[in-house]
């Protein structure tokens, strides 16, 4: 028994600073039944949060209740979630976009909330992201109508992107569900979005999940500094860097 206390108390100061699993201990050759079951519960939250469907009627809710009245929904060619998982591909591609051909185009910025690998993160988190995102955005750019994106990837906002003509895309998406975070929100900005952008023309904000996560306005912040330095070279992805609280440069 002073052994595991031991071993506890030397690996607390380190807890306080990470949520991953460190200094278990053993039972045998096998985890204490307490960590066991909290293993297990993490892994069905996470499973859960990769196969359970947005709920978009409650999202729009949400959003309105943030301040965004309107929102414009579009879905990849991925049938439900199943196929979603299985075929990234389809994940990346546009079923319709028809319907945001009255939603205009040549707009400054545009945000798509998509549900991505954890729909969950986006009902936790989105609304009050997508709020401070506007409320850090410069009052001088044009921005786009929000548009919701189900069984979706990354790249099938450049194809929305091109659809409204947007100089500059926030891809706010649910991120990849792990054993110590089920619900954490991805921010990717890409300048002048098209398909065929590559993963290296776009920046990432990640760990988007407050409160032990980055919080709503530090991630808007940065998104806004980085928005800055792209729209000043005329590029985004490794050819942009956020070097401070108060500015980006280019590489």
């Amino acid at each position: 028994m002073g052994d595991d206390v031991q071993i506890s108390e030397f690996w607390a100061p380190l807890r306080r600073t990470t949520q991953a699993r460190i200094g278990l201990g053993h039972t045998g050759d096998g985890l204490p039944t307490a960590h066991r079951l909290a293993l297990r519960e993490a892994h069905a939250l996470a499973r859960d949060a990769v196969t359970t469907p947005l709920d978009v009627p409650s999202l729009v809710e949400g959003l309105a209740d943030a301040g965004v009245p309107e929102a414009y929904q579009v879905t990849s060619r991925a049938a439900d979630r199943d196929e979603y998982v299985r075929r990234p591909d389809l994940g990346r591609l546009p079923a319709d976009l028809g319907g945001l051909a009255e939603a205009g185009a040549g707009f400054d910025v545009g945000i798509v909330l998509a549900d991505g690998l954890s729909p969950r993160a986006v009902m936790d988190h989105g609304p009050a992201m997508v709020a401070a995102l506007l409320d850090a955005l410069p009052g001088d750019l044009t921005r786009a109508p929000l548009v919701i994106a189900t069984n979706a990837r990354v790249a099938l906002g450049d194809h929305v992107g091109e659809a409204l003509g947007l100089g500059t895309l926030l891809v706010l998406i649910g991120e990849r569900p792990g054993l110590s975070v089920a619900d954490s929100l991805g921010l990717y900005l890409t300048h002048r979005p098209r398909p065929g952008r590559a993963d290296s023309e776009r920046n990432c904000i990640s760990n988007i999940h407050p409160p032990e996560g980055l919080g709503y306005r530090q991630a808007a912040a940065t998104a806004v500094r980085l928005l800055g330095a792209s729209r000043e070279l005329g590029r985004s992805g490794v050819a942009v860097k956020d070097i401070g609280v108060d500015r980006a440069l280019g590489g």
